[in-house]
């Protein structure tokens, strides 16, 4: 008798051939009645990987299935390109939703697939070269809801807005990993009926898994033995799997020691929430043709690296100092957390995301010639926020386009190219500065700020904003990070009652070292600025 897979947990019973046949078609008759159940949309979240791609293809030739007067209700396929996707995958999911669209209408069938991407101001290299946020880690994983969860919702909520309800159809499986398996068994115990379970980040919505008991092996037997209803070849998803494993295998049936072709995960190129990139390591071991990638590699190496203190600002974007403690060869330390990237380092950085970009493009294989890592729409949200938030008016994108690009960088944001201020007055400022990045971001801040506020009608926040340069900006890095721990030291005193430390923090010697001759409390300005007489 064929097994289908070997159990991967203990105590699993294994399944043959025939149950999996089964149990399709028990599947396929369940997807026919909830459908035809009521008018509620359905929404189907396709990555191009296998899961999603059985879960779609068992619904998809379930509701072919149905006679055509059934056909009554919009399937949404929603794909979401986080724009820092592996390129081959990419491209496999593009061509796909497009030989869809068009076997859709061939076949007289209700599915409407829709490409979804994060809006400019969320995507990767906005949040890195922008806004300076570190590549994500485990504490500070600011990537996937801005990339992938924000884009789905938005969709998901504009069906729910037109329809009051939906359904969402996803292939997430218990085999998965632990995690998974626990998580959906929370919510079991909530279910309307079987594998419809409450989605409990969008109101008015549920979430159907019709492949949630299905293993590894079950799910490539199925894409093997049963054809593609859109025309896409499963055999090639096979293959791009079996690419992205190290040892460029993939075993349909397998022993208790022998993982499937499962363990392969397509993600995001520059993600450093994984040790390394296995699949797209592997996709260049295995393959020459694919070892135009491996910039990409090189890159997402570099994002990787031990984090470099120098390159990052000693506070957070909002100009605070916050403390914690650092653990240092057994010595505890406390020291500033360190914040987003300065100008130097995300000048840097985009400098080396077109340098390969342009690279790419010149040894990838015709068909990827026109690969885009940075949109323009990205370049021109970036050139915003260090315009307009980080107030650097030597406006250095169009320049480092050029220098990398050798072509003038065009933006489409309207009055992007005018400034009152530009990298000649920038140069001045520099000059007059001497060397000082505080004296020189404080200027910046002060000038520019008055820039953004002079066509006002009414410059209502105009010194509050001022005050606010001031506040961020008139310290050296020495003394606003003494002052952070004075504030630190005094808050810890007043936590543990220690009236007499509360008295010398704020009457004593802590007050003495910060005032200069005349009594008056010093700060950057008064010993940039003071008087010589």
């Amino acid at each position: 008798m064929t097994t289908a897979q070997q159990p991967e947990n203990k105590g699993q019973q294994t399944r043959t051939v025939a149950d999996l046949v089964e149990d399709i078609q028990a599947l396929t008759t369940e997807i026919q009645e909830l459908y035809c159940l009521d008018q509620i949309p359905w929404v189907v979240g396709y990555s191009g990987g296998k899961d999603s791609t059985a879960t779609l293809q068992l619904v998809w030739n379930a509701i072919a299935g149905l006679p055509p007067e059934k056909r009554t209700k919009t399937i949404y396929v929603i794909t979401t390109d986080t724009l820092v996707e592996n390129p081959i995958v990419a491209a496999w999911v593009r061509n796909s939703l497009k030989q869809m669209k068009s076997e859709a209408q061939a076949q007289g069938l209700p599915f409407e697939p829709h490409l979804l991407q994060p809006e400019p101001k969320e995507t990767f290299w906005v949040g890195l070269i922008g806004k300076g946020y570190p590549a994500p880690r485990g504490k500070f994983r600011w990537c996937t809801e801005r990339l992938k969860i924000n884009p789905s919702n938005r969709f998901i909520r504009d069906v729910i807005r037109a329809s009051g309800e939906a359904i969402v159809v996803l292939g997430t499986r218990k085999a998965e990993s632990t995690k998974r398996a626990l998580r959906m068994k929370k919510f079991e115990a909530k279910r309307v009926r079987d594998r419809l379970s409450p989605n409990m980040n969008l109101p008015n919505s549920l979430v159907y898994s019709p492949i949630e008991d299905w293993q590894n092996d079950e799910v490539w037997i199925y894409l093997m033995q049963w054809q593609n209803p859109w025309g896409y070849s499963n055999k090639d998803l096979f293959a791009m799997y079996r690419g992205a494993s190290a040892d460029n295998e993939c075993p349909l049936v397998v022993d208790t020691s022998t993982p499937s072709c499962g363990s392969s995960r397509f993600g995001c190129w520059v993600c450093t929430l994984v040790s390394q990139d296995k699949s797209l390591a592997a996709m260049i071991q295995n393959d020459e043709e694919k070892e135009w990638m491996q910039p990409l590699l090189d890159l997402r190496k570099e994002l990787d690296a031990e984090e470099n203190r120098e390159r990052r600002d000693f506070r957070r974007r909002n100009g605070d100092v916050q403390l914690y403690e650092r653990n240092l060869e057994g010595e505890i330390s406390v020291e500033p957390i360190p914040g987003p990237y300065l100008k130097e380092a995300r000048e840097d950085w985009l400098r080396k995301l077109l340098t390969v970009e342009k690279q790419i493009r010149q040894t990838a294989p015709e068909n990827m010639r026109d690969i885009t890592l940075i949109t323009p729409e990205e370049l021109s949200e970036i050139r915003r926020i260090w315009l307009e938030e980080r107030h650097e008016f030597d406006d250095s994108l169009p320049r480092i386009y050029q220098e990398v690009t050798g072509e003038e960088f065009k933006d489409t944001r309207p009055g992007a190219g005018y400034s009152l201020l530009g990298s000649d007055e920038w140069t001045v400022l520099e000059e007059i500065c001497e060397d000082d990045p505080m004296h020189l971001e404080l200027m910046a801040k002060l000038l520019d700020t008055e820039r953004q506020y002079r066509k006002m009608a009414r410059r209502v926040g105009i010194y509050d904003t001022l005050e606010n340069c001031f506040k961020t900006s008139s310290r050296s890095p020495e003394e606003a990070i003494k002052n952070a721990h004075l504030k630190r030291d005094l808050k810890t005193a007043i936590d543990q009652g220690d009236v007499k430390k509360v008295k010398q923090l704020t009457l004593g010697d802590a007050v003495d070292e910060g005032n200069n001759e005349s009594g008056k409390q010093s700060n950057w300005a008064s010993i940039k600025f003071k008087s010589n007489s």
